[in-house]
């Protein structure tokens, strides 16, 4: 690439890739909706999307509806992990690559509900098991590229959060994890706007993740149980609503507080400290209620001595 440069008279391979970029995907999307995996056309495009770096940003308007056909759930599903592959490495360096030109975002819907949401619907099978994980890698590439505003955010998870709450239950245990991680995310910048109603139906599905096969994915649901309750807390004027199930939360995580696993314990102590200023009472009263059934009293006492430290409600 670089001798072609020089040949060309041009600085450099990105100038080269700026140059033909343009043209050469739009030569290749003629013939896009035969591809398979074994089509050379399809290498081509992926050698593009994997190199072409800043000219990618130039190019969206051919690039996007290119994916957007070949990743529809009816192509191959070889071809389908193949670019869902180059397009989380692209989005990983966004500002560098589709959103050089900051024009990425007019292609935020096309992505998440044309690409992303039929690629996250269940299908049996282990190669669709493989596409749902990939799709989840693309969504979180996505969100933690820095190229999309907390409005934009929060739109990505107005339309995606049910398939990510569904793909907790996944069989691979990445995909388990990262899911945690993008709930997280949309959490953080719901900005204390979230539906009560929607914000209910989430803690369900993280307390289940606290029986997880895996140490890891455990940790990420009660760090993202944390910023639940910083939601809730955020709430005032529906927080009477949330009662009833803060106080079930309560009862599941003092079970956890005495799991054999001394890192999930302290971590399940700081959900339970952070959620203690909003029902601190409620939460007294459980922890009296369960601590001589504790193998060791030290946790819970160490709780009930926090609570006691915090100023009375006003």
């Amino acid at each position: 690439m670089d001798a072609l440069a020089a040949a060309q008279d041009i600085d450099g391979r990105q100038d080269l890739y700026r140059e033909h970029a343009g043209p050469l995907v739009e030569w290749l999307a003629v013939s896009h909706h035969d591809w398979t995996v074994h089509s050379a056309e399809l290498l081509q495009f992926i050698v593009v999307v994997n190199h072409a770096g800043p000219a990618l940003g130039e190019v969206l308007p051919h690039l996007v509806p290119v994916l957007r056909s070949c990743l529809q759930p009816s192509r191959d599903p070889q071809m389908r992990l193949r670019l869902f592959s180059s397009l989380s490495r692209v989005l990983l360096s966004a500002k560098q690559t589709v959103d050089s030109q900051g024009h990425f975002h007019h292609y935020l819907d096309t992505v998440t509900k044309d690409i992303l949401v039929p690629n996250l619907q269940w299908h049996a099978g282990k190669t669709a098991a493989a596409i749902r994980t990939a799709a989840v890698s693309c969504l979180w590439a996505l969100i933690s590229s820095e190229v999309l505003s907390d409005e934009q955010i929060r739109k990505v998870q107005e339309t995606l959060m049910p398939q990510i709450l569904t793909s907790l239950e996944e069989d691979s245990q990445m995909t388990r994890l990262i899911s945690c991680q993008i709930i997280n995310t949309f959490l953080k910048t719901s900005g204390g706007v979230a539906d009560a109603d929607k914000l209910i139906k989430v803690y369900p599905e993280l307390l289940k993740r606290l029986d997880d096969v895996s140490h890891e994915v455990r940790l990420a649901a009660t760090s993202t149980l944390v910023t639940w309750l910083a939601c809730v807390r955020s709430d005032d004027d529906a927080k009477s609503c949330y009662q009833s199930h803060i106080q079930f939360l309560y009862r599941e995580l003092l079970v956890y507080l005495d799991d054999p696993d001394g890192t999930v314990q302290d971590a399940v102590l700081e959900v339970l400290k952070a959620g203690s200023v909003l029902f601190p009472e409620l939460l007294a009263r459980e922890t009296e209620a369960v601590v001589h059934k504790h193998r060791s009293p030290a946790l819970c006492q160490q709780l009930l001595q926090h609570l006691q430290a915090q100023p009375p409600a006003q």
